[in-house]
């Protein structure tokens, strides 16, 4: 029987060892090239003082023995170039009679690197200041340059002697400095910058790791929260406020505004299963009572299955437009996700609802005050402004009585919109107007079910026009009226011609496709968006 492949599990690597490795790696690269760059100019100053040792040297032995007219012959170099010691008081002196140990030759002569030859003009050597091999090199003109010997880089300076009185050649000087001082400096140097690149990394990787741990400790935080909530979706688990205002703080907020929403998410479908459960409960029980009373005897009797039949379709009717004002509202819930960015022009959409209510209504009389100077854009989805509208419309028809009147008024003060609705008539009490924003709440639960309400629509308008950072307020008084005011924020950086007659006629084509009639007129028996016979001005 074949296995089943399996891919190894990688092993896991601690991000703040890679912090620590990746950041070790940056300074090494950093201290060595530094370290380089320090080396490579020691170097050359140690280089152009050995260069400057010999151009010295080469100097004074051309002036100790260009004063010859005749090319040099051993006596000769050795009566300036080799100290005489006297019996007396052992000093050491020279030929010119000036103290050894002040002669600047001498001195060179006295350092281990430093060979000193001179040549006769055919290339025989005739001074020595030490034992050595070295090799003759002829010049024209005085030269310093590197060469191997032994296997080994030497620095050599080689000059022509020309006589001071008649300019002939007499013969060669070289010095050669095997460089000994120069490669001991230089390793030195060397194995001092390799202990400090060594220790420069280890201190960069301790501290980068202890960095890394502080820096992450959020993270950890983050991923206990999330580890908690995975567990336990229920959780009001979230990650803790962190003194430090950056990235990882944001991160943090970020995540909690996600699991808040998320958690409303949650209890908003809780709500949503509740909500529909315990309103459908009564339409199933009177549609099964009926139908359990068809079958026992009911359905022999036409006068009783007339009746049956009537109040089942009734109550399927009700529950179907229950279902899709709960639907409404549980897209008015995310309003945030699929609606936050689209911008509308109110001034358009209060008139054709206007004009549309008093074509649809012309036993009604309709007041429109617009006291805007000019469009006036917010930041809403068209169809829901038209759904709120109609909203508070269908309910101040439905709620009006003798006086069958509404007032409609749209002004801006400050960075707000402001749009009114008033009617006259039955009005609101003070303790009913605190409740009827809530779901399935009605003032008088039989009228209202008369007027073929479920206590939702005034649900749906406060949550959409909270949902774009509005509010809606009441003001009523009993057997007065009401009056619905909505605030919402005006757009300020108001968007192009171009984008908004593409805004303007996208949104007209979805209205008409939805509603399956012309342009500019309003369906106010079903709409894509929003039910607009079932809300209840006195819901309860």
């Amino acid at each position: 029987m074949n296995q089943p492949n399996t891919k190894p599990k990688r092993r896991k690597t601690s991000l703040k060892w890679k912090w620590a490795f990746f950041t070790s790696i940056g300074v090494l690269a950093i201290v060595v090239i530094f370290s380089c760059l320090i080396f490579n100019r020691f170097t050359n100053v140690l280089f152009q003082q050995e260069r400057s040792h010999i151009d010295n040297t080469l100097s004074t032995v051309s002036s100790r023995l260009t004063n010859y007219a005749s090319p040099l012959t051993k006596s000769d170099v050795g009566h300036y170039l080799k100290p005489k010691i006297t019996d007396s008081n052992d000093q050491v002196t020279q030929a010119d009679g000036n103290d050894l140990y002040s002669n600047s030759l001498i001195v060179n002569f006295s350092r281990d690197n430093i060979l000193v030859n001179v040549y006769s003009v055919n290339g025989k050597e005739l001074f020595e200041s030490r034992k050595s091999t070295a090799k003759f090199y002829s010049a024209s003109k005085r030269k310093i340059f590197t060469t191997r010997h032994n296997g080994h880089q030497i620095l050599v300076g080689s000059e022509p002697l020309l006589s001071k009185k008649n300019g002939s050649l007499i013969g060669y000087a070289q010095v050669t400095d095997q460089l000994d001082n120069y490669r001991a400096t230089a390793n030195k140097l060397l194995v001092i910058l390799i202990i400090l690149v060594l220790i420069s990394v280890l201190l960069t990787m301790i501290f980068a790791y202890i960095l890394a741990q502080e820096l992450l400790r959020p993270i950890n935080d983050i991923q206990k929260t999330i580890n908690e909530v995975k567990s336990d979706p229920d959780s009001d688990a979230r990650v803790p406020a962190f003194r430090s205002n950056d990235e990882l703080t944001d991160l943090a907020q970020l995540l909690n505004g996600m699991l808040d929403q998320t958690q409303r998410y949650i209890d908003q479908q809780q709500q949503f299963v509740e909500d529909v459960s315990h309103e459908l409960r009564t339409p199933v029980a009177v549609i099964q009572g009926h139908i359990d009373m068809l079958l026992r005897w009911g359905k022999d009797d036409p006068e009783v299955l007339e009746e049956s039949l009537k109040a089942s379709l009734q109550e399927t009717n009700r529950m179907k437009s229950l279902v899709s004002e709960m639907l409404d509202l549980s897209r008015a819930e995310q309003i945030e996700i699929n609606y936050g960015e689209e911008i509308t022009d109110v001034n358009q959409v209060f008139e054709q609802v206007y004009n549309d209510f008093k074509m649809i209504h012309p036993d009604f009389t309709f007041t429109f005050d617009d006291d805007t100077d000019h469009d006036v854009y917010v930041k809403i989805y068209r169809n829901h402004l038209e759904q709120v509208l109609v909203i508070l419309l269908d309910n101040a028809i439905k709620y009006s009585t003798k006086r069958k009147e509404v007032h409609l008024s749209l002004s801006t003060s400050m960075a707000m919109v402001n749009i009114a609705v008033q009617d006259f008539g039955e009005g609101i009490s003070e303790e009913d107007k605190q409740k009827v924003f809530n779901r399935f709440y009605r003032v008088d639960k039989a009228r209202s079910r008369d007027k073929g309400g479920n206590g939702l629509g005034l649900s749906i308008a406060h949550r959409l026009i909270e949902a774009y950072h509005g509010n809606i307020s009441i003001e009523s008084s009993l057997g007065s009226g009401s009056i619905f005011q909505i605030n919402l924020p005006i757009l300020q950086h108001l968007p192009s011609e171009e984008e908004m007659e593409k805004k303007t006629s996208s949104t007209s084509k979805e209205q008409s496709e939805d509603s399956g009639l012309p342009e500019g007129i309003l369906d106010t028996s079903k709409h894509d968006d929003r039910p607009l016979n079932d809300d209840e001005h006195h819901e309860k």
